[in-house]
């Protein structure tokens, strides 16, 4: 992707990506208006910090930049009339077609993968990342903010109606259960993401249990406590192996697989008593423990109708094998042989749609991305709901951005709209893997700041390679350094799985990255399978 960079005062830098910038209307504008755009810019841009503004321009043409008054007011020297939201005519698009300025909230490796994808939408000018991260800045994929405090609703409507955002997608669960989409949708800004009430359904695992209990959802059977000796006796009665979540958000950490009834009766206490999780432990669901295996089923839903993802299967435990500590996933691969077509179909019947139907008639309408955390039994082969997440899986979505075909913001608003009914989705063919890398300690105490080098060499070392970044930062000579638990994605995309897997891997062994580790076995459940399957 050829990128243009016009440094257009000291506090904002214009980054396009159209090819033919310097014949098309910035080429021939730009001279002209360099200096009065400079002016404008200079006298505005203290609001927002240093930004790095990413324009997504797939064809040439005839530009417009319009929005609102700060927006028309900076970019006056590139555009005349005042529209409520950006639109580009030209080759490749029906002429007149809407087009929108995204605001993705977030910062780690879903939020950059939504970002690539947003970016390649036709219907997407520019994408803005709060806070966003180095890697997200430095790929071009979008513009970062890292000053927007995405916690304060009021900061974040002022960014919208001064940069005329026309969608936002919340990343993260925590500033959907904190109700900023109620705050954005409110204030009539189109955002993709539940409200704080419909949220519950991943911001309280016992919320979501009695949604299931009334609406007849197939999940494990559970009992929720607050007092530590009532949960230990129920586990007592029901023996081990058994399940103890932290029913509130704990940043994928509070769920413990107990194996003896020593472990569960721990956990109990460290939720309980000790308070690890804070107030999201003050009460624990115990329930019964699946055996199978994990998938992730995701729909898009616009508070009525709902359309499905492709599958896609992530690996929680830190070690090969799946072996160690459950942590925010650790590898992921779509699509998920494990989930068949039949399967996929009575995920939305018995599960995906009653989920819809019933927060509708609870009064919560839920609108966004539905993330079934499913067990396949082995005894029954039938599909159980372990947990909902309310937004998309990390790093499953990564997998899912770069097989997208669709255009997703369209898609996106299409769901804020409640327009989602006979909508379908494109797909690449053959398969996605990513093998995320970690802090060594993750998902315990890990060292920050560790260098990582040879980023764009692994980038390059085969077809269809992508990493996205999760934790990463610049130090003061310019080298990325780790900032978090995950740090990396790497993704690549392949004819089967095998193919992904092998480009995946061979990526990660040319990052230089002395601190970090990872997983050598992504997607081991589901090769055996493939393989049979040929050889049959």
């Amino acid at each position: 992707m050829a990128l243009t960079t016009l440094n257009l005062s000291p506090s904002l830098k214009l980054v396009s990506n159209n090819n033919s910038f310097n014949n098309g209307f910035f080429g021939s504008q730009f001279s002209e208006s360099f200096l009065s755009s400079k002016l404008f810019l200079g006298s505005c841009s203290s609001s927002v910090g240093t930004l790095s503004f990413a324009i997504n321009h797939q064809s040439s043409g005839r530009h417009h930049i319009n929005g609102s008054q700060w927006c028309s007011t900076a970019f006056r020297c590139f555009a005349q009339k005042s529209e409520p939201s950006v639109s580009v005519d030209g080759p490749g698009s029906n002429g007149g077609s809407e087009r929108v300025v995204v605001l993705v909230i977030g910062g780690g490796g879903r939020e950059h993968s939504l970002c690539y994808a947003l970016q390649r939408s036709p219907s997407c000018d520019a994408v803005f990342c709060a806070p966003g991260n180095a890697g997200i800045s430095s790929s071009g994929n979008a513009t970062c903010i890292p000053d927007l405090n995405i916690s304060d609703s009021s900061a974040v409507i002022s960014f919208c109606r001064k940069w005329s955002v026309g969608l936002v997608v919340v990343g993260p669960e925590a500033p959907l259960v904190s109700g900023l989409a109620n705050d954005l949708v409110k204030a009539g800004i189109p955002t993709f993401g539940p409200s704080a009430e419909a949220a519950a359904l991943e911001g309280s695992k016992n919320f979501m249990k009695s949604i299931c209990d009334k609406y007849g959802i197939p999940t494990a059977k559970y009992q929720s406590f607050s007092d530590a000796s009532a949960a230990k006796q129920y586990i007592k009665e029901q023996g081990a192996p058994i399940v103890i979540k932290a029913d509130g958000l704990a940043a994928g950490k509070g769920v413990v697989v107990a194996m003896t009834l020593e472990e569960a009766y721990e956990a109990v206490d460290s939720m309980l008593v000790e308070g690890v999780f804070g107030s999201a432990g003050c009460r624990v669901v115990v329930e019964e423990f699946l055996e199978g295996e994990e998938a992730s089923f995701f729909a898009l839903v616009d508070g009525e109708n709902a359309i499905p993802l492709e599958s896609a299967q992530d690996h929680k435990r830190v070690g090969d094998g799946d072996t160690g500590p459950n942590t925010g996933g650790m590898g992921a691969y779509s699509p998920a042989p494990v989930l068949t077509k039949e399967l996929q179909s009575l995920v939305m019947e018995s599960i995906i749609l009653p989920t819809v139907k019933g927060m509708s008639a609870e009064g919560c309408k839920f609108v966004g991305v539905l993330y079934a955390g499913l067990m396949i039994e082995k005894k029954s082969g039938l599909p159980k709901l372990i947990e909902y997440n309310v937004r998309f899986g990390d790093p499953e979505c990564q997998v899912l951005m770069v097989r997208l075909e669709s255009d997703l913001a369209k898609v996106l608003l299409a769901a804020c709209r409640g327009e989602l009914k006979g909508v379908s989705l494109d797909w690449s063919p053959g398969s996605a893997m990513v093998v995320v890398m970690a802090s060594k300690g993750y998902p315990g105490s890990y060292e920050k700041g560790t260098v990582i080098q040879n980023l764009e060499e692994a980038e390059l070392v085969a077809p269809s390679v992508k990493i996205f970044h999760a934790g990463t930062a610049l130090d003061s000579d310019g080298n990325f350094i780790a900032t978090g638990g995950r740090v990396l994605g790497v993704t690549a995309k392949g004819q089967d799985l095998e193919e992904a897997r092998d480009r995946a891997y061979q990526a990660v062994e040319e990052i230089k990255w002395p601190g970090g580790f990872y997983r050598k076995d992504i997607g081991w459940r589901a090769l055996p399978q493939k393989q049979f399957a040929r050889n049959a």
